[in-house]
Protein backbone atom coordinates (compact mmCIF):
# COMPACT_ATOMS: atom_id res chain seq x y z
CA UNK A 1 0.00 0.00 0.00
CA UNK A 2 1.33 3.42 -1.00
CA UNK A 3 1.02 5.56 2.16
CA UNK A 4 2.08 9.18 2.61
CA UNK A 5 2.28 10.27 6.25
CA UNK A 6 2.01 13.94 7.19
CA UNK A 7 1.73 15.69 10.53
CA UNK A 8 -0.53 18.67 11.18
CA UNK A 9 -0.78 20.88 14.25
CA UNK A 10 -2.47 23.84 15.87
CA UNK A 11 -0.52 26.39 17.92
CA UNK A 12 -1.88 29.43 19.77
CA UNK A 13 1.21 31.66 19.96
CA UNK A 14 -0.24 34.05 22.56
CA UNK A 15 0.52 37.57 21.38
CA UNK A 16 3.29 37.08 18.86
CA UNK A 17 4.38 40.62 17.97
CA UNK A 18 7.55 42.26 16.77
CA UNK A 19 9.83 43.75 19.46
CA UNK A 20 9.11 47.30 20.62
CA UNK A 21 5.65 47.29 18.99
CA UNK A 22 2.75 47.99 21.33
CA UNK A 23 -0.65 46.25 21.10
CA UNK A 24 -3.72 46.40 23.31
CA UNK A 25 -2.89 48.82 26.10
CA UNK A 26 0.81 48.80 26.80
CA UNK A 27 1.67 45.18 25.89
CA UNK A 28 4.96 44.83 24.09
CA UNK A 29 8.21 42.85 24.01
CA UNK A 30 11.66 44.25 24.51
CA UNK A 31 14.25 42.82 22.12
CA UNK A 32 15.42 40.48 24.88
CA UNK A 33 11.85 39.30 25.55
CA UNK A 34 11.24 38.76 21.85
CA UNK A 35 14.41 36.67 21.64
CA UNK A 36 13.16 34.54 24.54
CA UNK A 37 9.75 34.25 22.86
CA UNK A 38 11.40 33.21 19.58
CA UNK A 39 13.53 30.63 21.36
CA UNK A 40 10.50 29.08 23.05
CA UNK A 41 8.39 29.07 19.87
CA UNK A 42 11.25 27.37 18.02
CA UNK A 43 11.52 24.80 20.80
CA UNK A 44 7.81 24.01 20.43
CA UNK A 45 8.06 23.89 16.63
CA UNK A 46 10.84 21.33 16.95
CA UNK A 47 8.71 19.32 19.38
CA UNK A 48 5.81 19.38 16.94
CA UNK A 49 7.88 18.60 13.83
CA UNK A 50 4.72 19.13 11.78
CA UNK A 51 4.34 19.70 8.05
CA UNK A 52 1.31 22.00 8.22
CA UNK A 53 0.56 24.23 11.22
CA UNK A 54 -2.33 26.56 11.94
CA UNK A 55 -1.42 29.46 14.23
CA UNK A 56 -3.54 31.81 16.31
CA UNK A 57 -2.68 35.19 17.89
CA UNK A 58 -0.09 36.18 15.32
CA UNK A 59 -0.05 39.98 15.06
CA UNK A 60 2.87 40.34 12.65
CA UNK A 61 3.77 37.92 9.87
CA UNK A 62 7.35 39.19 9.98
CA UNK A 63 7.67 38.11 13.62
CA UNK A 64 6.72 34.55 12.66
CA UNK A 65 8.97 34.61 9.59
CA UNK A 66 11.90 35.83 11.69
CA UNK A 67 11.45 32.88 14.03
CA UNK A 68 10.90 30.29 11.28
CA UNK A 69 13.85 31.50 9.20
CA UNK A 70 16.14 30.50 12.06
CA UNK A 71 14.75 26.96 12.15
CA UNK A 72 16.26 24.49 9.69
CA UNK A 73 13.07 22.40 9.74
CA UNK A 74 10.89 25.27 8.55
CA UNK A 75 13.01 27.93 6.87
CA UNK A 76 11.78 26.86 3.42
CA UNK A 77 8.11 26.63 4.46
CA UNK A 78 5.47 29.01 3.17
CA UNK A 79 3.74 31.31 5.66
CA UNK A 80 0.45 33.14 5.11
CA UNK A 81 -1.60 35.30 7.47
CA UNK A 82 -5.26 36.36 7.34
CA UNK A 83 -5.74 40.13 6.88
CA UNK A 84 -2.82 41.39 8.94
CA UNK A 85 -3.55 44.73 10.65
CA UNK A 86 -0.62 44.92 13.05
CA UNK A 87 -2.77 45.74 16.06
CA UNK A 88 -5.14 42.75 16.14
CA UNK A 89 -4.44 39.01 16.57
CA UNK A 90 -4.80 36.98 13.39
CA UNK A 91 -4.63 33.34 12.32
CA UNK A 92 -1.73 32.19 10.17
CA UNK A 93 -0.68 29.06 8.35
CA UNK A 94 2.67 27.41 7.76
CA UNK A 95 3.06 24.71 5.11
CA UNK A 96 5.97 22.71 3.82
CA UNK A 97 3.78 21.85 0.82
CA UNK A 98 2.63 24.24 -1.92
CA UNK A 99 -0.42 26.37 -1.13
CA UNK A 100 -2.43 26.54 -4.35
CA UNK A 101 -5.51 28.47 -3.30
CA UNK A 102 -6.00 30.85 -0.40
CA UNK A 103 -9.16 32.53 0.87
CA UNK A 104 -9.78 34.78 3.86
CA UNK A 105 -13.26 35.27 5.28
CA UNK A 106 -13.93 38.26 7.51
CA UNK A 107 -17.70 38.50 6.94
CA UNK A 108 -20.25 35.80 7.67
CA UNK A 109 -21.85 34.07 4.68
CA UNK A 110 -25.27 35.65 4.24
CA UNK A 111 -27.08 32.33 4.71
CA UNK A 112 -25.47 31.88 8.15
CA UNK A 113 -26.94 35.07 9.64
CA UNK A 114 -29.18 34.07 12.56
CA UNK A 115 -32.62 35.53 13.18
CA UNK A 116 -34.92 34.93 16.14
CA UNK A 117 -38.62 35.36 16.82
CA UNK A 118 -39.02 36.68 20.37
CA UNK A 119 -41.69 34.90 22.38
CA UNK A 120 -45.10 36.43 21.92
CA UNK A 121 -44.30 38.17 18.64
CA UNK A 122 -44.62 37.32 14.97
CA UNK A 123 -41.66 39.38 13.84
CA UNK A 124 -38.16 38.06 13.31
CA UNK A 125 -35.17 39.92 14.66
CA UNK A 126 -31.74 39.51 13.07
CA UNK A 127 -28.91 39.09 15.54
CA UNK A 128 -26.38 41.91 15.12
CA UNK A 129 -23.43 39.63 14.32
CA UNK A 130 -22.19 39.46 10.75
CA UNK A 131 -18.38 39.29 10.91
CA UNK A 132 -15.60 37.30 12.57
CA UNK A 133 -13.51 38.92 15.28
CA UNK A 134 -10.55 37.06 13.75
CA UNK A 135 -10.97 36.26 10.04
CA UNK A 136 -11.01 32.60 8.99
CA UNK A 137 -8.27 31.34 6.68
CA UNK A 138 -8.90 28.59 4.12
CA UNK A 139 -6.13 27.01 2.04
CA UNK A 140 -5.93 24.25 -0.54
CA UNK A 141 -2.58 22.54 -0.13
CA UNK A 142 -1.06 20.02 -2.54
CA UNK A 143 0.43 17.22 -0.47
CA UNK A 144 2.73 15.37 -2.85
CA UNK A 145 2.18 12.71 -4.09
CA UNK A 146 -1.30 12.46 -2.56
CA UNK A 147 -2.99 15.54 -4.00
CA UNK A 148 -5.04 18.49 -2.75
CA UNK A 149 -6.34 18.80 0.81
CA UNK A 150 -8.35 21.70 2.22
CA UNK A 151 -7.41 23.32 5.54
CA UNK A 152 -9.31 25.83 7.67
CA UNK A 153 -7.64 27.83 10.46
CA UNK A 154 -10.02 29.39 12.99
CA UNK A 155 -9.90 31.38 16.22
CA UNK A 156 -13.33 31.99 17.68
CA UNK A 157 -14.42 34.56 20.27
CA UNK A 158 -13.08 33.78 23.73
CA UNK A 159 -15.19 33.23 26.83
CA UNK A 160 -14.05 36.62 28.13
CA UNK A 161 -17.19 38.63 28.98
CA UNK A 162 -18.06 41.53 26.68
CA UNK A 163 -18.71 44.51 28.96
CA UNK A 164 -20.15 47.79 27.77
CA UNK A 165 -19.43 51.23 29.21
CA UNK A 166 -20.86 51.61 32.68
CA UNK A 167 -20.91 47.87 33.39
CA UNK A 168 -18.73 46.12 35.95
CA UNK A 169 -17.79 42.53 36.71
CA UNK A 170 -18.56 43.37 40.35
CA UNK A 171 -22.24 43.48 39.38
CA UNK A 172 -23.53 39.89 38.89
CA UNK A 173 -26.22 41.03 36.44
CA UNK A 174 -23.72 43.02 34.35
CA UNK A 175 -21.43 39.98 34.34
CA UNK A 176 -24.24 37.67 33.24
CA UNK A 177 -25.18 39.94 30.34
CA UNK A 178 -21.53 40.28 29.30
CA UNK A 179 -21.10 36.51 29.32
CA UNK A 180 -24.21 36.05 27.17
CA UNK A 181 -22.89 38.54 24.59
CA UNK A 182 -19.64 36.61 24.37
CA UNK A 183 -21.46 33.30 24.00
CA UNK A 184 -23.81 34.69 21.36
CA UNK A 185 -20.93 35.98 19.26
CA UNK A 186 -19.01 32.70 19.49
CA UNK A 187 -22.18 30.79 18.58
CA UNK A 188 -22.80 33.05 15.60
CA UNK A 189 -19.19 32.59 14.47
CA UNK A 190 -19.61 28.82 14.81
CA UNK A 191 -22.65 28.88 12.55
CA UNK A 192 -20.72 30.96 10.01
CA UNK A 193 -17.79 28.51 10.06
CA UNK A 194 -20.22 25.63 9.61
CA UNK A 195 -21.69 27.36 6.57
CA UNK A 196 -18.23 27.84 5.05
CA UNK A 197 -17.40 24.19 5.69
CA UNK A 198 -20.51 22.96 3.88
CA UNK A 199 -19.10 24.30 0.62
CA UNK A 200 -16.02 22.11 1.08
CA UNK A 201 -17.78 19.03 2.47
CA UNK A 202 -21.16 18.50 0.84
CA UNK A 203 -20.87 16.11 -2.08
CA UNK A 204 -17.08 16.51 -2.16
CA UNK A 205 -14.34 13.90 -1.83
CA UNK A 206 -11.35 16.08 -1.01
CA UNK A 207 -10.17 15.62 2.61
CA UNK A 208 -10.85 18.59 4.87
CA UNK A 209 -8.96 19.47 8.07
CA UNK A 210 -10.03 22.24 10.44
CA UNK A 211 -7.76 23.32 13.26
CA UNK A 212 -7.56 26.16 15.69
CA UNK A 213 -8.65 27.66 18.97
CA UNK A 214 -12.43 27.42 19.15
CA UNK A 215 -12.43 28.62 22.78
CA UNK A 216 -14.66 25.82 23.98
CA UNK A 217 -14.59 22.11 24.70
CA UNK A 218 -15.26 19.42 22.13
CA UNK A 219 -18.71 18.64 23.55
CA UNK A 220 -19.87 22.26 23.82
CA UNK A 221 -22.77 23.41 21.69
CA UNK A 222 -20.67 25.97 19.79
CA UNK A 223 -18.00 23.38 18.91
CA UNK A 224 -20.62 20.83 17.84
CA UNK A 225 -22.17 23.48 15.58
CA UNK A 226 -18.86 23.51 13.69
CA UNK A 227 -18.35 19.75 13.56
CA UNK A 228 -21.98 18.77 13.08
CA UNK A 229 -24.00 16.19 15.00
CA UNK A 230 -23.51 12.45 14.50
CA UNK A 231 -26.54 10.72 12.99
CA UNK A 232 -28.95 8.92 15.28
CA UNK A 233 -28.52 5.16 15.19
CA UNK A 234 -32.15 4.61 14.15
CA UNK A 235 -31.75 6.54 10.88
CA UNK A 236 -31.58 4.60 7.62
CA UNK A 237 -28.19 4.12 5.95
CA UNK A 238 -29.13 6.47 3.14
CA UNK A 239 -29.95 9.28 5.59
CA UNK A 240 -26.81 8.59 7.63
CA UNK A 241 -24.70 8.97 4.49
CA UNK A 242 -25.96 12.54 4.04
CA UNK A 243 -24.96 13.35 7.64
CA UNK A 244 -21.53 11.68 7.40
CA UNK A 245 -20.87 13.58 4.18
CA UNK A 246 -20.79 16.92 6.05
CA UNK A 247 -19.53 15.77 9.47
CA UNK A 248 -16.17 16.59 11.02
CA UNK A 249 -14.52 14.24 13.52
CA UNK A 250 -12.36 15.36 16.45
CA UNK A 251 -8.97 13.68 16.33
CA UNK A 252 -8.97 13.56 20.15
CA UNK A 253 -12.14 11.44 20.02
CA UNK A 254 -10.63 9.16 17.39
CA UNK A 255 -7.63 8.59 19.64
CA UNK A 256 -9.77 8.20 22.77
CA UNK A 257 -11.52 5.21 21.20
CA UNK A 258 -8.15 3.48 21.05
CA UNK A 259 -7.03 4.41 24.56
CA UNK A 260 -8.06 3.71 28.14
CA UNK A 261 -7.13 7.18 29.34
CA UNK A 262 -7.78 10.73 28.18
CA UNK A 263 -5.58 13.55 29.45
CA UNK A 264 -6.38 15.97 26.64
CA UNK A 265 -6.33 19.57 27.89
CA UNK A 266 -4.86 22.67 26.27
CA UNK A 267 -5.77 25.46 28.69
CA UNK A 268 -6.05 26.04 32.44
CA UNK A 269 -8.18 28.84 33.85
CA UNK A 270 -9.05 29.18 37.54
CA UNK A 271 -8.22 25.52 38.11
CA UNK A 272 -10.39 24.31 35.22
CA UNK A 273 -8.57 22.07 32.74
CA UNK A 274 -10.13 22.53 29.31
CA UNK A 275 -9.55 21.49 25.71
CA UNK A 276 -10.01 24.63 23.63
CA UNK A 277 -7.63 23.81 20.77
CA UNK A 278 -8.86 21.23 18.30
CA UNK A 279 -8.11 19.40 15.09
CA UNK A 280 -11.09 18.00 13.16
CA UNK A 281 -11.12 15.91 9.99
CA UNK A 282 -13.70 14.97 7.37
CA UNK A 283 -14.92 11.42 6.75
CA UNK A 284 -12.28 10.89 4.07
CA UNK A 285 -9.75 10.53 6.92
CA UNK A 286 -11.77 8.22 9.19
CA UNK A 287 -10.81 4.54 9.36
CA UNK A 288 -14.42 3.35 9.72
CA UNK A 289 -15.29 4.80 6.33
CA UNK A 290 -14.71 1.88 3.93
CA UNK A 291 -13.83 4.35 1.17
CA UNK A 292 -11.46 6.44 3.25
CA UNK A 293 -8.42 8.09 1.71
CA UNK A 294 -6.43 7.97 4.92
CA UNK A 295 -6.61 7.73 8.68
CA UNK A 296 -5.71 9.70 11.79
CA UNK A 297 -2.65 8.27 13.51
CA UNK A 298 -1.01 9.50 16.70
CA UNK A 299 -2.44 12.56 18.46
CA UNK A 300 -0.11 14.49 20.80
CA UNK A 301 -0.79 17.35 23.20
CA UNK A 302 2.13 19.44 24.46
CA UNK A 303 0.97 21.13 27.66
CA UNK A 304 3.82 20.83 30.18
CA UNK A 305 4.33 24.61 30.07
CA UNK A 306 0.80 25.36 31.31
CA UNK A 307 0.49 26.64 34.88
CA UNK A 308 -2.36 25.97 37.30
CA UNK A 309 -2.25 29.19 39.31
CA UNK A 310 -4.60 27.80 41.96
CA UNK A 311 -1.67 25.66 43.19
CA UNK A 312 1.25 28.07 42.75
CA UNK A 313 2.28 31.70 42.96
CA UNK A 314 4.13 31.31 39.65
CA UNK A 315 2.86 33.68 36.98
CA UNK A 316 2.27 33.04 33.28
CA UNK A 317 5.45 33.73 31.32
CA UNK A 318 4.58 36.31 28.65
CA UNK A 319 7.21 34.69 26.40
CA UNK A 320 5.37 31.36 26.40
CA UNK A 321 1.79 30.53 25.50
CA UNK A 322 -1.16 29.95 27.83
CA UNK A 323 -2.40 27.26 25.43
CA UNK A 324 -1.22 23.75 24.79
CA UNK A 325 -0.16 22.66 21.31
CA UNK A 326 -1.84 19.79 19.47
CA UNK A 327 -0.48 17.64 16.63
CA UNK A 328 -1.70 14.57 14.83
CA UNK A 329 -0.29 12.37 12.10
CA UNK A 330 -2.42 11.56 9.08
CA UNK A 331 -1.64 8.51 7.00
CA UNK A 332 -2.78 9.21 3.44
CA UNK A 333 -3.54 6.29 1.13
CA UNK A 334 -2.33 7.41 -2.29
CA UNK A 335 -3.86 4.35 -4.00
CA UNK A 336 -7.30 4.98 -2.51
CA UNK A 337 -7.07 8.62 -3.55
CA UNK A 338 -6.53 7.62 -7.17
CA UNK A 339 -9.48 5.22 -7.14
CA UNK A 340 -11.81 7.46 -5.14
CA UNK A 341 -13.83 8.82 -8.05
CA UNK A 342 -17.13 9.01 -6.25
CA UNK A 343 -18.52 8.21 -2.85
CA UNK A 344 -19.94 4.78 -2.37
CA UNK A 345 -21.96 3.40 0.52
CA UNK A 346 -20.59 4.61 3.78
CA UNK A 347 -21.23 2.25 6.67
CA UNK A 348 -19.59 3.38 9.90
Amino acid sequence: MDVKTIKVGTFNLMNLILPNREVYTGFKYTQEEFNRKASWVNFMLNQMDADIIGFQECFHKQALKTIVNNNRRYRDAEIVIADETGDQPRVALLSKYPIENLEVFDRFPQESIVDVMPYGTNERTILPFDSFMRPVLKADIRVKPFGLMTFYVVHLKSKRPMFYDGESDDNPVDLARAQVRSLMLRAAESAAVRTLLMKSLKGKTRPVVLFGDVNDTGNSVTTRIISGEVPEHKLSDSKKQHVWDVLLYHVKDIQARRSYQDFYYTHIHNGMYESLDHIMVSQELVTENPRNQGRVGQVCVYNDHLIDQTFTTEKQDKCKSDHGVVTCTIELNVENKKSYKQKGKHNH
